[in-house]
């Protein structure tokens, strides 16, 4: 292991997770026997059917859910609930209607007690990163659907965190809004060098933005299968290979 990777905090191991609901009297196996490794810096895309257990493995590593069997642990240490070293981006920005984007965004760094000029200095770098500087004073009405997620990523990279974690967070927006914001994202996260998980039912999306892509299975006996987007960065959508590995994403869910 070289002295960069050791430098590198936010690597997450997964051992034997299992997940089981029960939904009308049965139960919903939708994680079994997950093993996954995932190193600091890296981007790992997951994909699947609805129902596969996208968001339940997410809502997992964010501590908001308890698996039934398994280990999950950030940098050796077994995740016990919510933890500064996560953040989570949903679909919906859900900021504050009353704070302005400077407000919106300095609010989790004042709840874990950094204030004053400290807190105001934060807000307004991470405020610049997502390219809202001119826009610090604005109220959430006050944005379109993009701008409100850039202060929703804004919010998440403010407290420093070595994980970020995202479900769908470009689901609800426009398709030429979408490109732009994962151009915006792809940028953050090479100059933030955070570990980054999504969940995306968009597989052009899973393509720009990870270095690999989980594809969980909806068939309950079937096993999770990982391919690896060993393409340059900045990424061309148009490029042969960038092609090459949508097809195969594509076939993986019987499409064409």
């Amino acid at each position: 292991m070289t002295d960069a990777h050791l430098a590198q905090r936010g690597d997450v191991a997964i051992s034997n997770l299992s997940k089981t609901f029960a939904i009308n009297g049965r139960s919903l196996n939708v994680l079994r026997d997950l093993n996954l490794r995932i190193e600091g810096g890296e981007s790992l895309a997951i994909v699947g059917a609805s129902g596969s257990g996208k968001t339940t493995l997410l809502r997992i590593l964010a501590g908001l859910e308890e698996a039934d069997s398994g280990h999950v642990s950030i940098d050796g240490r077994p995740i016990d609930g919510v933890g500064t070293e996560r953040a989570v981006i949903f679909q919906e920005p859900r900021l504050l209607p009353w704070l302005s984007v400077e407000d919106n965004v300095a609010f989790p760094l004042e709840v874990r007690g950094i204030h004053g000029r400290e807190a105001r200095s934060l807000a307004d770098r991470y405020i610049r990163l997502v390219g809202l500087g001119e826009f610090s004073t604005a109220l959430p009405s006050q944005l379109s659907g993009g701008m409100a997620q850039r202060v929703g990523i804004a919010r998440a990279l403010a407290v420093q965190p070595e994980i970020l974690l995202l479900d769908e967070p470009f689901g609800a927006l426009d398709a030429m809004t979408k490109i732009t914001m994962q151009e915006e994202l792809s940028r953050i996260w090479r100059e933030e060098k955070v570990t980054m998980i999504l969940v995306t039912h968009d597989l052009e999306e899973a393509i720009y933005l990870a270095d690999r892509v989980l594809i969980l299975p909806k068939e309950r006996d079937g096993r999770p299968r990982e391919i690896e987007i060993d393409l340059p960065r900045p990424r061309d959508r148009s490029e042969a290979r960038f092609v090459r590995f949508r097809q195969e994403l594509l076939a993986e869910f019987g499409l064409h």
